[in-house]
Formats: structure tokens, sequence, C-alpha cells
């Protein structure tokens, strides 16, 4: 069990891992850091935190599991501030969506003070954000990506992927790098296209809005998203983004191509080629 458990933002992912490492009993002491003691109190008056402060050294003594959960450029500035006050025996772990830089950085840190860090992204999350939203069951059958650090070892990450099948979750392991093209792909790159999707129908048939109807709201829900953490989000992973844009760009191309060409028998090869795809995705 973890003695002290530290959660670094205590928003919709933060607040849902306070949430559930009370209900499961996961820690004997959950604390929660952040920037604005007005909403933090929300959370110990409600029961998730047993205290909260706005000073990280204070909310950092003594812990033994660290919680990022904080937007990824955020992180990684967090990695550079924290760092001298963790425990030596403490165990560092966060819930970045991309991870190279904050591996990179971590490890970096490592090899001038030694301490202990592994990569997480629970693939879990809402286009809501904000301590109102958390929910004890977020990372229920969820999929968590583990990707430990080079300074990291073994012990640590067997802790790490504990941590987060208490919370529910299902656990894979991966380097950095591939972690970042397969999000880039199947996180960032949907988000963006719905973006895009939303902002053309606006600019250039904002009629056909008042119409919109299920097929629409489901496929550009995620455009809802938090501008500020996309935004990071983009510009973190910006070169695997770019790559499956590439690729969904060919993909557009092509089916574009087939509808101009006008020949049913081929949009529907095409089509039920991508339909049992999509099938095969649980």
């Amino acid at each position: 069990m973890i003695r002290r458990l530290a959660v670094i933002g205590v928003g919709l992912l933060g607040g849902s891992v306070a949430k559930m490492a009370r209900a499961q009993g996961i820690a004997r002491e959950v604390i929660g850091i952040g920037r604005d003691a007005t909403r933090l109190q929300v959370a110990v008056d409600d029961g998730t935190l047993d205290r909260a402060t706005v000073d990280l050294a204070d909310g950092l003594r003594d812990a033994d599991f660290v919680v990022l959960a904080a937007p990824v450029r955020t992180i990684e500035e967090l990695l550079d501030r924290i760092w001298a006050d963790v425990a030596p025996d403490a165990i560092v772990t966060d819930v970045g969506s991309s991870k190279g830089a904050i591996v990179r950085k971590a490890e970096a840190l490592a090899h001038r003070l030694p301490r202990t860090f592994v990569g997480s992204h629970p693939m879990a999350g809402s286009e809501k954000s904000g301590y109102g939203v958390a929910r004890a069951d977020l990372f229920r059958g969820a999929l968590v990506v583990v990707t430990p650090a080079a300074t990291s070892g073994p012990r640590a990450v067997k802790t790490v992927t504990a941590f987060w099948e208490h919370m529910g979750a299902r656990v894979m392991e991966l380097d950095p790098d591939t972690h970042d093209r397969a999000v880039a792909a199947v996180s960032h790159l949907p988000h963006l296209v719905a973006c895009a999707l939303v902002d053309a129908v606006t600019r250039e048939m904002p009629g056909a809005l008042p119409i919109a109807a299920r097929g629409f709201r489901d496929t550009t829900r995620i455009a809802a998203g938090d501008p500020r953490m996309w935004q990071e989000i983009f510009l973190a992973n910006q070169a695997p983004l770019a790559e499956a844009l590439g690729a969904f760009r060919r993909a557009l191309t092509e089916l574009e191509a087939l509808v101009a060409a006008g020949d049913p028998a081929a949009v529907e090869a095409a089509l039920a080629r991508i339909k049992v795809a999509r099938e095969a995705v649980s």
C-alpha cells in the first residue's frame, strides 16, 4: 500500500486518480497539490483528499508515490521544479498523452540526481475537464500505457503497473517513441480531424448545422475538448502527428478520387474493406 500519495493537478484525471485511491484504499493518505486553493478545497470537503496545498514542497513531503496530472508541457516543467523535493525512495509517474519529451527530461534529471520516474498514459478521459467531472471509475477497463525511462528500474515499473491495475485499468508497456507514434494515429489525429470537420462546416456550410444529427455529433464530440490541453498535445507530439496526418491525407485523397470517378463497385469495395477494419477494433 502507498503511504502517502501526492497528486499534482486535481482535475479530471488527477481527481479521478484521487477518488479511486480513496475508494479502493490504495493509499493511506491522499494529498492534492494545485494552484487554486478554493478548487482544491472542494476535493477536501467531499472526502477525496486528506489535505490540499498550493505549495509543491509541502505537498511532496514524505510522499512515496507522486502522480503528475497536468498538461504535457506543464509536466516537463514540473519535473524540473519537483525533482529535488521528491524523496529518494519515491516513485513518480504522470498522465501525459505524449511521452518522448517527458521521459527524456526525467532521464536527464535522474543522471544528475537519482530519482525514479516511470511514464504513464491512461487512455481515458472526456471532452470535459475539471474536478467536477472526475469519477472513481474513470480508469476501469481503460488501457494505460506505461513507458519506462532508461533509469526506471524493474521494481518501479512493476509498482506503477500494479498502481494502474488497482485503478481497474489494463496495462501495456511501450517505449516512449513507439507510444507517441501510436497515439498520434489513434488519438491525436482523430482529434485534429474532428476539429477540422467542425471548422469546415462552420465556415463553409453553417446552414447545415441546425440539422446535424448523431453522426456529426458523435464524430465531432472530441472537438469540444480543452483548447489549451490539446494545443500542448499537438505541439508536444508534432513529428508523429505530421506523419499520421500525411497518412490520413493520402487515404482521404484516394477516397475522393474513387467518388469522383463515379464507379459504384469501387466505392463500395473500399467502404467494405474499411468497414471490416473498423469492426476489428474492439
